[in-house]
């Protein structure tokens, strides 16, 4: 058989794989990936905003992947955003943006489902729409045309795209899922308003043109009786579907390891941390359940190590018996487990030098401020002599290479404070120079967006121009070739600021941005500024009135409609304790913090887990 009887090999693609960065991010036939047996009722696309190597890296696809492929009426695919190179190759040969596994353009799916991970992705769902030949708003859609739904922690914060997604997933999507399959195929030949309107009745369905807003100073004034969406809520790790099975990718990832998810949720109180309020409560999954999925997933998959995922893996409360009953799982098949998130304390690097995976590369902490004081502030829960002992016993279990991540920009922040991240980076590289001279440091530091959902939702954000003088000035401090210090572009802290706090205004300004050019946002070499600040003066939105404002308690905020389960009166709370310098107690070893799920959890016994009942 020749090469031209595979009438596939002439289509564009495959010239264009020829022109391209990493073709095997557009290839398909992956290890793993389905194909459609025709007798689904539901086509369902999930769509990644951003390059190959990342949404194959998130364990939410797979989850997600795994769950849809279980339901007999609907067909999954999967599609990532095409780089900057192969979108000017889509447009220049008129190629519709198709599914990676079966070649579907996204036009002729029921269903295009993204993930919102970060704000500087937003642009890249307008791209993946717009070459998947799918109207960009949602008012210009259609009857036949798919259904966007939009889940992940961006959709929390759904007003800056509720001009361009459809429906949004408010929270968990296991449970979500199945009863939004099973509308879209009950609701088959329905008018697509009809359609979006039963939709709208789901637990955790957020349909923005049912709710109408008005804006004063940031103020959002929902027109529905539903004032307000709750949401959904896997109730019990153990029961909530996970994979056993995997997609294997073509190429490197980022992550190119088995992600486990051991638990979810954290209650350590970070005030920062938008993350640990928005997935709680803490939900873990038994050793047992762990230990059997790890075997199935090496079986299945042949990767050579396994992650165990979760906001802080130490905190796991069944820790060492999942290393222990592992062990010989691990053993068996050569494969190395490995712990992506450790706490500052003796019990974490205790743990993770037995870890062989670990060991091999760097470690990486993250004190976040450089002063007790602050970190009080913060609500860390790492005191000074947490740091040191971390650094010690991690240099002096054979890692040569530590990793620090701060931040800078924090409520209260002094010089005092910044000074105390170098002092922290020297003793670092002082400490590790003590047990090798070969001992290196690098200090990254991000700069602070005060997220919502969190009790530093109302601070105001560092302007762009006190960002770059915070950076130079600790770049300044640093003056050993083996102590690096890096800081985040504080152009791209300021649009995220901005996307992560703005309301429904901000959907016209993304569209005008992705017309001007912006795309891949959050990759510092696509990155453009005056293409944003051209958006917003031409849609009169001024982005430091929503970035650099501090607002008042009762200022109505434009995700104030949507329920995470925990209080504003909580988080209003906890920004008065953190002026106070007041730590907050994790609720999971003290007493209850009354955070707002009280009513949901069952309560501690010994330290274990918080479990909850069905709300």
């Amino acid at each position: 058989m020749e090469v031209s009887d595979f009438t596939e090999f002439n289509e564009p693609l495959w010239t264009s794989l020829t022109k391209v960065q990493r073709p095997s991010r557009y290839v398909g036939e992956e290890w793993g990936s389905a194909q459609p047996n025709g007798k689904e009722s539901v086509s369902f696309c999930l769509a990644f905003p951003d390059i190959y190597e990342i949404g194959m890296s998130y364990v939410g696809f797979q989850i997600l992947y795994s769950l849809l492929r279980s339901f007999p009426d609907v067909f999954p695919d999967r599609v990532y955003c095409p780089w900057t190179d192969m979108e000017l190759e889509h447009r220049e040969n008129g190629m519709v943006l198709s599914s990676i596994t079966c070649r579907k353009p996204l036009c002729d799916f029921d269903v295009i489902g993204f993930t919102l991970q970060y704000e500087l992705t937003y642009t890249n769902v307008l791209t993946m729409l717009d070459l998947g030949n799918i109207p960009l708003l949602s008012v210009q859609r259609s009857e036949g045309q798919p259904i966007v739904l939009a889940g992940g922690p961006g959709a929390l914060v759904p007003e800056p795209l509720s001009e361009i997604i459809d429906v949004f997933c408010i929270g968990d999507g296991e449970p979500f899922l199945p009863r939004f399959c099973e509308v879209m195929g009950q609701t088959i030949g329905m008018k697509r308003d009809e359609r979006l309107r039963e939709i709208s009745k789901i637990p955790g369905a957020y349909v923005p043109a049912f709710h109408s807003v008005e804006y004063g100073r940031g103020s959002i004034f929902s027109t529905t009786d539903r004032e307000t969406v709750s949401r959904s809520l896997v109730s019990d790790l153990n029961d909530a579907p996970f994979p056993k099975e995997m997609i294997i990718p073509n190429g490197p990832i980022v992550h190119d390891r088995i992600p486990v998810e051991i638990f979810r949720g954290c209650t350590r109180g970070c005030r920062f941390c938008q993350a640990g309020m928005i997935y709680r409560p803490v939900r873990e999954r038994s050793p047992e359940t762990v230990c059997s999925l790890i075997e199935e997933l090496i079986r299945s998959t042949g990767w050579d190590e396994i992650g165990l995922v979760s906001l802080a893996s130490c905190d796991y409360s069944a820790i060492v018996e999942v290393i222990k009953c592992s062990a010989p799982i691990l053993d068996k098949y050569n494969v190395s487990l490995s712990l992506p998130s450790l706490r500052m304390d003796n019990f974490s690097i205790e743990l993770a030098s037995s870890l062989e995976a670990l060991r091999r590369g760097s470690i990486t902490f993250a004190p976040e401020a450089g002063t007790q004081r602050l970190r009080d502030v913060i609500n860390k829960g790492v005191t000074e002599k947490d740091i040191e002992n971390s650094l010690k016993a991690a240099f002096e279990h054979g890692w040569k290479r530590v990793k620090l991540y701060f931040m800078m920009g924090l409520p209260t922040e002094t010089v005092k404070d910044l000074d105390g991240i170098t002092d922290i980076a020297q003793m670092a590289l002082g400490i590790g120079r003590s047990v090798s001279r070969k001992s290196q440091v690098s200090v990254s530091i991000a700069g602070f967006v005060p997220k919502p959902h969190t009790p530093f939702q109302w601070e105001p954000q560092n302007t762009v121009g006190e960002l770059t003088d915070k950076g130079r000035y600790l770049k300044s401090g640093i003056h050993d070739r083996n102590l690096s210090l890096h800081y985040h572009d504080p152009e791209q802290t300021f649009l995220e600021g901005v996307l992560a706090r703005g309301g429904r205004e901000l959907s016209r300004v993304i569209f005008n941005a992705w017309r001007k050019g912006a795309r891949f946002d959050g990759w510092s070499e696509k990155f453009r500024l005056d293409l944003w600040m051209k958006a917003f003066d031409e849609e009169e939105v001024d982005p430091f009135e929503i970035a650099n404002r501090e607002r008042p308690e009762e200022e109505v905020l434009p995700w104030d409609h949507i329920d995470i389960g925990v209080s504003r009166s909580f988080l209003w709370e906890e920004r008065k304790r953190s002026i106070a310098a007041l730590i907050t107690p994790d609720c999971r070893w003290s007493e209850c913090n009354r955070c707002g799920l009280e009513k949901i959890c069952k309560g501690k016994s010994s330290g274990k887990v918080v479990g909850i009942e069905e709300a």
